[in-house]
């Protein structure tokens, strides 16, 4: 009987949480224990902002620029279009009516 309480004591759960306790208990003091030589370093000097590298923010602010620059081309276009092919329609109805009446 005590052989079953002992079992019972230690389910797969437990076990496996001990088992991850144990790796852990033994790579933290590796990670803690290694420590690099390297030194911090100093601030750079200043760029010229034209030659520096953009940072994320200002790659997809561009991005969006150019997008919307390019929505507007389009829709002017299409706006354009539409006003021709209007123009079109009107002056030739204007044609078939004035041929119609005589």
């Amino acid at each position: 009987m005590d052989n079953k309480i002992k079992s019972e004591l230690i389910s797969r759960r437990r076990a496996l949480s001990l088992l991850g306790i144990a790796t852990l208990g033994l790579t933290v003091p590796t990670t803690v224990l290694t420590v690099s030589d390297a030194e911090a370093q100093g601030t750079a000097p200043a760029t010229a902002p034209s030659t520096a590298p953009l940072t994320g923010t200002e790659r997809r602010q561009e991005r969006r620029t150019r997008r919307v620059r390019r929505r507007v081309k389009r829709r002017e276009a299409r706006r354009e279009g539409r006003e021709e092919r209007r123009e079109l329609r009107r002056k030739g109805s204007e044609e078939k009516g004035s041929e119609e009446k005589k």
